[in-house]
């Protein structure tokens, strides 16, 4: 694991978010030297409790296609999903808890 792990610099952030789209797996990378090396935990990614998401081709294809009939970004298309369907989980599991 001696290979140089380096993000490229970004003239803007659309820029920027289409090469993370490109390289899904760096980020992987990134962890799992910081995991090799004891810094796993240190760093900005910790801070900000980035999650990375393998998604098969098809569910891609289709948010890809869902996300440009509401005019976003997949990624944003796909957060908004994920907080929604997490937000319904919670208020399940309290209901249930409280009953």
């Amino acid at each position: 694991m001696n290979e140089e792990l380096v993000v490229p610099k970004f003239a803007t952030e659309r820029e920027e978010a289409k090469w993370w789209d490109e390289n899904p797996d760096f980020a992987l990378k990134v962890l799992e030297r910081a995991e090799a090396d004891g810094t796993l935990g240190n760093g900005s990614m910790a801070r900000r409790k980035a999650a990375a998401l393998r998604l098969n081709a098809a569910d891609i294809l289709l948010a890809d296609r869902l996300a440009k009939r509401k005019g976003i970004e997949r990624e944003a298309y796909l957060q908004e999903l994920l907080h929604a369907a997490l937000v319904r989980e919670a208020e399940s599991v309290d209901a249930s808890s409280a009953a």
